[in-house]
């Protein structure tokens, strides 16, 4: 009987409902019919946006649809004001007031205090008396050694196989637990004037070691976003074995001027420019963008690239004097999180 009871008081309740529903729109057909003969205007839809924040709307679809429309309605402002200026621009015309200059992380980058000047004579001196002073007075021609960590997998060596074809006169060796310490004196021994050395983790390329022969200086960094040849899209065909140029882009401080002569003392001289491949190293807030190109001559006036690959960037973690001694090494620059969020002008390249 209890169960009989329910459903009735359930049927009353639907019946209710439904006699509230049809109600409903006679009493909104009552209340125009009132409007109407008053002369009293019925309150108009709200204006978007609306007067109160988007992320109240509880609902998530509702509020994903708000957002979106206040985003296309800052959109349609931002380019109405732009079509604006761009008439009162033509209006002027000479005129006009000078475009503004946009800000940008790089420009409104604090000065730093350890850019110096290629024509200092104590920049000069430190590099007609460093390191690589023999190579730049061409009384050495570059020998480089490729090697990896211990039993590497098959990315990392296929990033040596095609760094090799970058670097002219460059040599892949594949090591079997052989410590650095006893690579690097049989390197000398053979004349190479440079060591590569690329680290893996978890079979992806993570760090490379670069040192410089016989008498360093030997350079850390970690390496990120690799892409070898086959990943990237819309490139060109495998490089020749030509020469390729260099181009050293924005090593400005002291530090900035070793690693740049670093890397430029791994390519020859005297570069093909039949081959019109250009190897970029360009620093950027403190990272190092590796690209390797081939330039086409599609005009007189019209040039266009193609990227033959691989591609990689660099940070620098240490720079030792000498060769590669971790137990023993003297560092002339190492990377400190802490003291680069503090100080951060003082290290850069």
């Amino acid at each position: 009987m209890a169960k009989a009871g329910e459903k009735s008081v359930g049927g009353g309740k639907r019946g209710l409902k439904r006699k509230a529903a049809a109600e409903e729109p006679q009493e909104a057909a009552a209340a125009s019919d009132g409007t109407a003969e008053s002369g009293v205007q019925p309150a108009k839809a709200a204006a978007f946006p609306p007067g109160f924040s988007i992320s109240e709307i509880k609902n998530k679809q509702r509020r994903h649809l708000m957002f979106t429309r206040w985003k296309q309605q800052q959109r349609k402002e931002k380019l109405a004001a732009k079509k604006k200026l761009k008439k009162e621009r033509e209006a002027l015309g000479d005129k006009a007031p000078p475009k503004p200059v946009p800000k940008t992380i790089d420009n409104q980058r604090v000065y730093d205090e350890t850019t110096v000047d290629p024509n200092d004579e104590e920049v000069a001196y430190d590099e007609a008396t460093d390191e690589f002073a023999s190579y730049f007075n061409r009384q050495t021609s570059p020998k480089i050694l490729i090697t990896t960590s211990d039993r590497p997998h098959g990315r990392t060596v296929r990033l040596c196989e095609q760094l090799s074809t970058v670097i002219p006169d460059s040599h892949v060796y594949y090591r079997r637990g052989l410590a650095l310490k006893k690579i690097i004196p049989q390197c000398i021994a053979r004349d190479f004037t440079d060591l590569i050395v690329i680290n893996e983790d978890r079979k992806t390329p993570n760090g490379l070691i670069l040192s410089h022969l016989p008498n360093g200086p030997t350079a850390h960094f970690k390496m990120s976003s690799v892409r070898l040849r086959k990943e990237i899209k819309r490139r060109g065909k495998d490089p020749t074995k030509h020469v390729p140029e260099i181009i050293l882009n924005n090593f400005t401080t002291r530090l900035g001027h070793s690693i740049g002569r670093m890397f430029a003392s791994l390519f020859p001289h005297n570069p093909q420019f039949i081959g019109r491949q250009v190897a970029t190293f360009h620093n950027q807030r403190d990272y190092i963008f590796f690209r390797f190109h081939r330039y086409i001559f599609k005009s007189e006036k019209k040039v266009g690239i193609q990227e033959l690959g691989p591609r990689f960037t660099l940070k620098l973690r240490s720079l030792q004097k000498g060769t590669f001694d971790s137990k023993y090494g003297e560092y002339e620059w190492v990377h400190k999180p802490r003291e680069m969020d503090t100080s951060r002008r003082k290290f850069h390249l």
